[in-house]
């Protein structure tokens, strides 16, 4: 009993529970209301979140809100270089500069992982770090056949996803994987070619 409590004074109404501890009884004071409102509203918030992030039609993907991220920083970037060169020399010089492997890594795992692994190891697509290629004989090959597909469409278009010098950098990214050692990698397709040949610049 508190001190500024009297012997006259009774007891709260609340009832007590069952639980007794050390002669000591609890009284059932439930859950507020609000507190199961709140609970409610937080359950049904997730599941229209969960629709709407991963199951929308509209265009309100996470994937496509990266896309659009991904699109602007090729803008910001490109729009200081002008229009990069497309033939072999010019591709593979773009291995050597990191801002644009790191901006091909993330185009490449974004939308060529699917066929050719995260790492270039290949899984419905060719392994690209072997010695073996298939449409491929130079460099700039591979810019064409990201630009213009291969096989009948098995290998896509990107020509409407990606602009002339995205293709570049990409094509840069697909030539470095070349000599890499994937985790788990495809058996050999295709014919080895010769290596890149690299002048200065």
């Amino acid at each position: 009993m508190s001190e500024s409590m009297t012997p006259n004074e009774s007891l709260p109404a609340d009832p007590l529970t069952d639980h007794e501890y050390d002669g000591i009884r609890e009284f059932d004071n439930p859950t507020p209301g609000w507190w199961y409102w709140l609970f409610g509203a937080s359950v049904a918030f997730s599941v229209f979140y969960l629709a709407f992030w991963h199951f929308s039609v509209a265009g309100w993907t996470i994937e496509e809100a990266w896309s659009d991220d991904q699109r602007a920083e090729f803008v910001r970037v490109f729009g200081s270089v002008g229009q990069l060169k497309t033939d072999d020399q010019s591709i593979l010089q773009q291995i050597d500069n990191p801002q644009f492997m790191t901006i091909a890594k993330a185009a490449f795992v974004g939308n060529c992982s699917a066929c050719h692994a995260k790492d270039g190891g290949g899984l419905v697509g060719v392994n690209l770090c072997d010695e073996n290629y298939k449409n491929i004989k130079n460099p700039s090959d591979i810019f064409r056949v990201i630009t213009d597909g291969a096989n009948a469409g098995a290998m896509p278009s990107w020509k409407r996803t990606f602009s002339d010098n995205e293709r570049v950098i990409l094509a840069a990214y697909v030539a470095s994987l070349r000599g890499t050692t994937p985790a788990n990698p495809k058996a050999a397709e295709g014919q080895p070619i010769a290596p890149w040949k690299k002048t200065e610049k």
